[in-house]
């Protein structure tokens, strides 16, 4: 299994780490990197809840109830099993200068951006393409900056959805919950 998942990390690494390289990549993938972490989407959940309409808050409070979900695995994944770097590994790496304190697996910027796709797609299903194709692109750009192997953001992408999918068909009365605070004290 262990041999499978090599391969897999090689093929792809080679394709969006090498292959793919171009100067306007260069400067797009830091930028869309920086869109996809657990902080932006975090912001964008409590921009939704506090400037939304009801159902854009009921989308906002569902996704920060997925987000806080699996950044808990992501951490504790990342501690458990305390996978390093691709640039702290390999050798013939396209790097940017990115240094991160943290492990490798999973990818948080991609379970991140995976969580908002999903709930807004959940949500509002007729752009569901538009935010995955987002969600895609942050996980592509962790392994085009050399910070993440393919398998990382693989592990991303499945925890994004699973835990967006918990939440939403399971945890709605959470959401509601919040929603009824949030009501009673006006905001």
């Amino acid at each position: 299994m262990k041999k499978i998942f090599e391969k897999f990390d090689n093929y792809f690494f080679s394709i969006f780490n090498n292959k793919i390289k171009n100067s306007y990549f260069d400067k797009t993938m830091i930028y869309i990197t920086n869109m996809g972490g657990a902080i932006s989407n975090t912001i964008i959940s409590f921009i939704l809840i506090f400037l939304g309409n009801n159902k854009i808050k009921l989308i906002g409070i569902e996704l920060l109830i997925a987000l806080f979900f699996s950044q808990i695995i992501v951490q504790f994944l990342k501690r458990t099993l305390g996978r390093k770097r691709p640039y702290k590994v390999l050798d013939n790496l396209n790097t940017y200068g990115i240094e991160m304190k943290d492990y490798s697996f999973p990818s948080g910027h991609t379970t991140a951006s995976f969580c908002l796709a999903t709930v807004f797609s959940l949500n509002i299903p007729h752009l569901s393409v538009v935010f995955f194709i987002f969600a895609g692109l942050v996980g592509i750009s962790r392994i085009y900056l050399g910070v993440h192997y393919p398998s990382d953001v693989l592990a991303g992408i499945i925890l994004g959805i699973i835990s967006s999918f918990i939440v939403h068909y399971n945890f709605q009365w959470a959401v509601e919950a919040i929603n009824n605070i949030l009501a009673m004290i006006n905001l």
